[in-house]
């Protein structure tokens, strides 16, 4: 099932006064939730679609018809952990976690993007905290885990084993995985690694670390777009060095020269920050000038890209879809994502034709976009009233 979802009205009314005053149109899509094995009644086979047949053919795509304008679609009002620690998961690495919300309540894991990006506050306020038992944490390297800004002992399967410690320290039986950007390319792999323990998945910003998906980004594609903000990511590289930019970038980040490691470090951040919203946001290109922040967000992202996302293949994660087929899950998509062309969550949802895909016609690439942000929520409300049912 695919969604078109049609400009919001905050989209005309920034862009066209015009057509704002003739229109209004409003997008709406989707979300997800978990429950607690042992709390709860088990909701698993709802989620997961595998219910009775019964004689009649079932499919496991929500209806987006289900999805009723009277749910909510703000953000929560801003909450504080109700728990919070490190856990050591290897010699190296020290991860920060965080639980809020209602302590018995439906678990789910929110994964961050990057990788090196860290959680914030803010992606607490997808979820009603009376409903959702909500854990964040900080992959390795990144926000407030230790070592900062470090590679060593840092891929893919690193993460998806963290991802697994982290559920056993807190006594999770499974949980509902939530992704986006970075975020849901480790949702994939780690679905696809322990389908048991996933109940429901949600992805936005499809991201499968494939050869074309870099190539759009940093060799050029997304700079037919943005070739203002792109000049100045090219310049720190020179010109006969510009035909593979990952490992001219990697050279730099990883030099013993401070200063290099910095200036490198914030002209890949601040291209990728200038690309994420629709209409550029000020207040978020202005992170990539936090040396600390962008030396965790490009060297680590620099590092998995190099090498391929740790990954045996190009299309692993395609390759493994029969894994988790058989989970529920929403992909939300923003029509005009620079950083993850749509071109990636269409070639995944027709890989998986059980999943539900939504487009939203009026954003970009983060979640924080006024469309995105609004359908998250709205979806997360619906995919509750379902599990209350």
């Amino acid at each position: 099932m695919t969604t078109l979802l049609f400009p919001s009205l905050h989209f005309f009314k920034q862009t066209s006064p015009f057509f704002y005053n003739r229109f209004t149109l409003r997008s709406h899509t989707l979300i997800f939730s978990a429950a607690h094995h042992h709390q709860i009644p088990d909701t698993r086979s709802r989620l997961s679609g595998n219910q009775p047949n019964c004689g009649v053919a079932r499919s496991s795509r929500m209806d987006s018809s289900e999805l009723s304008p009277e749910f909510k679609s703000s953000l929560y009002p801003e909450i504080q952990p109700y728990a919070s620690g490190f856990l050591k998961v290897s010699n190296i690495h020290t991860l920060y976690w965080e639980q809020s919300g209602n302590p018995e309540g439906y678990p789910v894991v929110f994964l961050h993007g990057g990788p090196g990006g860290g959680t914030s506050p803010n992606n607490r306020r997808f979820f009603d905290p009376e409903f959702y038992r909500i854990v964040l944490f900080d992959q390795r390297g990144a926000g407030k885990s230790t070592p900062h800004a470090c590679v060593e002992e840092n891929t893919t399967w690193d993460l998806v084993d963290d991802i697994e410690k982290i559920r056993k320290h807190l006594e999770i039986a499974e949980w509902q995985v939530f992704g986006g950007s970075w975020g849901s390319t480790l949702s994939l792999v780690y679905s696809q690694s322990h389908p048991d323990k996933v109940t429901g998945i949600i992805l936005r910003g499809i991201f499968m670390l494939r050869k074309k998906e870099l190539d759009w980004f940093y060799q050029g594609g997304a700079a037919a777009v943005y070739p203002d903000a792109y000049e100045s990511f090219r310049d720190v590289i020179p010109e006969n060095e510009r035909d593979d930019f990952l490992t001219a970038y990697h050279k730099r980040l990883n030099s013993k020269d401070i200063a290099m490691q910095y200036k490198a470090a914030r002209a890949w951040t601040t291209w990728e920050l200038m690309t994420t919203y629709l209409i550029q946001n000020k207040e978020h290109i202005e992170k990539g000038e936090d040396d600390d922040f962008s030396l965790a967000f490009a060297r680590i992202e620099n590092h998995f890209f190099v090498n391929k996302g740790f990954f045996p293949s190009d299309s692993y994660l395609l390759d493994n879809i029969e894994k988790i087929r058989h989970i529920k899950t929403i992909i939300v998509q923003g029509r005009y994502d620079m950083c993850c062309p749509m071109m990636s969550a269409w070639d995944l949802h027709k890989a998986w034709p059980e999943s539900e895909l939504k487009i939203v016609a009026d954003a970009g690439h983060s979640a924080n976009e006024p469309g995105i942000t609004a359908e998250l929520v709205a979806a997360n409300e619906k995919f509750k009233h379902s599990l209350r049912k």
